[in-house]
């Protein structure tokens, strides 16, 4: 293919996430997609309200790893729940609030039937603007391996 001019190329097609990227990391060859590879540095937008319900485990959320929150209409409380931690072992998921946060805007970030989170059933309460935590999935419990207020 090196040997071949532009126009000589195949027509181009748009990208749907699914295609393999081959890169080196500290000296191993790995494969990922290019979804994979977007969601570590592309953050996606979930907008919350009061009294609703959004469960990570939903197809449209199955490759987001850094999400920003941004609360829109009345204060009030919602919840998010975590992915089952069985079904995305070695799972890692960053959450920040943005500047649509206050006191009263609370999303409860909420392990999912018999889940934990650090070894709760509690949920892990986010209620002001920029504040950030990043969960990790043993396949058996939530980890909070950081947490920025």
């Amino acid at each position: 293919m090196a040997d071949k001019r532009i126009s000589e190329l195949t027509s181009i097609t748009s990208l749907d996430g699914t295609e393999n990227v081959v890169y080196v990391q500290t000296g191993e060859t790995k494969k990922g997609t290019v979804n994979d590879m977007a969601n570590y540095i592309i953050g996606n937008k979930i907008e919350v309200q009061k009294e609703t319900t959004t469960n990570l485990d939903d197809s449209e959320y199955e490759n987001i790893k850094l999400v920003q929150l941004s609360w829109i209409g009345d204060i009030g409380n919602m919840t998010l729940n975590l992915p089952t931690a069985s079904t995305h072992e070695n799972r890692a998921i960053r959450f920040i609030s943005d500047n649509t946060f206050e006191t009263n805007t609370r999303v409860h970030l909420t392990p999912q039937g018999g889940d934990t989170l650090d070894g709760s059933t509690d949920y892990f309460e986010i209620n002001k603007a920029y504040e950030g935590i990043y969960v990790w999935s043993s396949g058996d419990e939530w980890f909070i391996i950081q947490k920025k207020a």
